[in-house]
């Protein structure tokens, strides 16, 4: 059965936007780090960034948009050369600018001071931590960057982050093998005191997300002959209760090149919007998008299974 099948199932169809809070954006696909359930791929190899051109006119839809909450991701969001820029132009807004990073950029040259950046211009930050477990976290991530993980979090703390109301730092946990998480309230409980018992970590939220089978988790699925089982699992999984809260519904996302997607994994896809909408942010049309009709396709289950992604 195909997730659009699934909707016509349950009355769904067609699945519609509910307006636009987050303009999410993608800054490119270069990344310092290869992780195993990366779906854009990303990696130091990657040529894929946003240039000033598109970067300006994503700054003019958020200003003038009315938009809540600016996303930027990645990659690693902060490799942009225009990270910075976008950062200052955003300053004393009033509204949300999240940055979504992976910590260990900080110990990239010429990115030691991206801490104290961050607190300056007050951004939120959305920090991947798969697991409070060493050996589970590296395993998806790399040896050796659960520590740095660890390490950076320590400094943003110190900063204010976790403690001050106006510096939220939200952690993000993915499943390091092919299962789906378990309670999202649970894991946040057991995040909060095994970081704080061990480490002194404080945080914020916790955001659990099926991994979903796209890029190299696809991949690595393929290897080890798990690809089908694991889309069953995911199809015979699905929640109609998790419908109303999906996030393509309040969002939309902007790749690297400007094009307009309904979420980050249909951009990584090459699904644009559906026909008859504009597909450029340089043709941004808040009204006709905010109701728009979203394009699904059968990697929607991984965000409607179990109790769905955050």
């Amino acid at each position: 059965m195909t997730f659009k099948d699934k909707l016509i199932e349950n009355g769904s169809y067609p699945l519609r936007a509910r307006g636009i809070d987050i303009l999410q954006v993608s800054l490119g696909y270069k990344c310092n780090m290869a992780c195993k359930y990366c779906h854009v791929q990303g990696g130091p190899l990657r040529k894929e960034l946003m240039d000033r051109d598109t970067v300006d006119a994503v700054l003019d839809v958020f200003i003038e948009s009315g938009i809540q909450t600016l996303d930027l991701t990645g990659g690693a969001p902060e490799i942009n050369p225009h990270f910075r820029y976008i950062l200052e132009q955003t300053r004393g807004f009033g509204r949300h600018v999240i940055v979504r990073s992976n910590l260990t950029i900080f110990y990239e040259d010429g990115m030691e001071d991206l801490p104290e950046f961050y607190r300056d211009v007050g951004v939120g930050v959305i920090a991947s931590l798969p697991y409070y477990i060493e050996e589970y976290a590296d395993r998806v991530r790399g040896n050796g960057v659960f520590k740095k993980s660890i390490d950076a979090l320590r400094r943003l703390n110190s900063l204010g982050y976790g403690r001050d109301e106006k510096l939220k730092i939200d952690l993000v946990y993915n499943s390091y093998d092919a299962f789906l998480p378990p309670s999202q309230d649970r894991l946040r409980e057991e995040y909060k005191r095994e970081l704080k018992g061990r480490f002194g970590i404080v945080f914020n939220s916790l955001l659990a997300f099926n991994n979903m089978p796209l890029g190299r988790f696809r991949r690595f699925l393929e290897r080890l002959g798990n690809l089908d089982r694991y889309q069953e699992m995911l199809v015979s999984a699905f929640n109609p209760g998790t419908l109303c809260g999906l996030m393509c519904r309040r969002l939309i996302s902007v790749g690297w090149d400007g094009r307009l997607h309904d979420c980050d994994f249909n951009q990584v896809t090459g699904i644009g919007l559906s026909e008859g909408y504009r597909k450029n942010i340089k043709d941004f049309d808040l009204d006709t998008l905010s109701g728009r009709v979203i394009a699904v396709d059968d990697h929607c289950f991984g965000c409607t299974a179990g109790q769905g992604s955050t």
